[in-house]
């Protein structure tokens, strides 16, 4: 007597399941990375951003949010609360994963390496660290065509440097439309550069960059 597919999916071991649905996710994907930066305003604009995207999601996204240098950070739990995706702060070394969103530390720059992150706690840049300009400038060198840069809510024009060298590597820029962010002057320096692919209501971010990563929408 055979065993029945039900029966044989039991057989697989649950480590082994999860492999497989992770591995099926990085095939689907159109972009392995999505970058956002963020600095006043940015929790609201950051939760807003994330609350509708799916736990499937098929991309990595890695956040850069001004913060105290001197106090530890709750974004992680207070943006956990809002999406359905796993959110943590980024530890040095550990592998990207699907539908993980990694937070930069307090006073430490977040930048990429092949499917891994990476911490430095080298100089200020824009009198920040972490810098945008260096998770986008990082995030372009690495992945190239297959990254998302986004540029939320912020009163400094960090992040209009990185949204540049992104789409200079192919890859796709997003800025919060700034009529209606918080603070505009970091969308608005963004936007001059020239560089940016899509201006978008805060709201419509979350649902178009899921339609990016999974392919059913393509900037021309």
């Amino acid at each position: 007597m055979g065993v029945s597919p039900s029966r044989k999916r039991a057989l697989i071991p649950q480590t082994n399941r999860d492999s497989a649905r992770r591995n099926s996710r990085y095939v689907d994907r159109h972009f392995d990375v999505v970058a956002i930066g963020a600095s006043a305003g940015g929790l609201h604009a950051l939760s807003t951003v994330l609350s509708p995207i799916q736990a499937n999601f098929p991309s990595s996204v890695l956040v850069v949010q001004h913060l105290d240098p001197h106090h530890k950070s709750l974004m992680d739990d207070l943006l956990g609360r809002q999406t359905k995706l796993r959110v943590k702060e980024a530890e040095h070394g550990e592998v990207l994963l699907p539908g993980v969103v990694y937070i930069a530390p307090p006073d430490e720059h977040l930048l990429v390496g092949p499917g891994k992150v990476q911490l430095a706690h080298s100089q200020l840049v824009h009198y920040s660290r972490p810098s945008i300009d260096l998770l986008f400038e990082s995030v372009a060198g690495t992945y190239g065509s297959r990254s998302i840069g986004v540029i939320l809510s912020g009163s400094n024009r960090d992040g209009s440097a990185g949204i540049r060298t992104i789409r200079e590597a192919g890859g796709t820029t997003v800025a919060q439309l700034p009529d209606e962010a918080e603070f505009k002057t970091m969308p608005e320096a963004a936007i001059a550069t020239g560089c940016v692919d899509l201006i978008l209501p805060l709201s419509d971010i979350g649902p178009i960059l899921t339609e990016l990563c999974l392919g059913n929408r393509v900037v021309s």
